[in-house]
């Protein structure tokens, strides 16, 4: 399942190739969005560059963007966190067409 409900906004599950010649989002692995990133995933540069680039997607501040498992490893799971102003299983329905639509 790559997208599923939290109290505090949408986790995301997704896996990323560091080292890739373009950073972009270019399908699903499996049960989760899969994510080529151009930095290495050394010094948490290519953790950076997972954050910059989900936020910059979902306009959103890069704050907003939290990986809350999976640091170290190929396999991460995202937590976009969302204000609860408005409605926010509109917000959390836009946010994943946001996303799937860069497939």
């Amino acid at each position: 399942m790559v997208f599923s409900d939290h109290p505090d906004g949408l986790l995301i599950d997704v896996r990323v190739q560091p080292k890739s010649s373009k950073t972009a989002i270019v399908g699903i692995h499996g049960e989760a969005l899969k994510i080529k990133l151009n930095a290495p995933p050394v010094e948490g540069k290519a953790n950076k560059a997972l954050i910059q680039l989900v936020a910059k997607l979902l306009k959103c501040p890069k704050s907003n963007v939290e990986i809350v498992s999976g640091q170290a490893s190929r396999n991460k799971r995202l937590l976009i966190h969302i204000d609860n102003n408005g409605d926010i299983e509109s917000r959390k329905k836009s946010l994943k067409k946001i996303l799937l639509d860069q497939i």
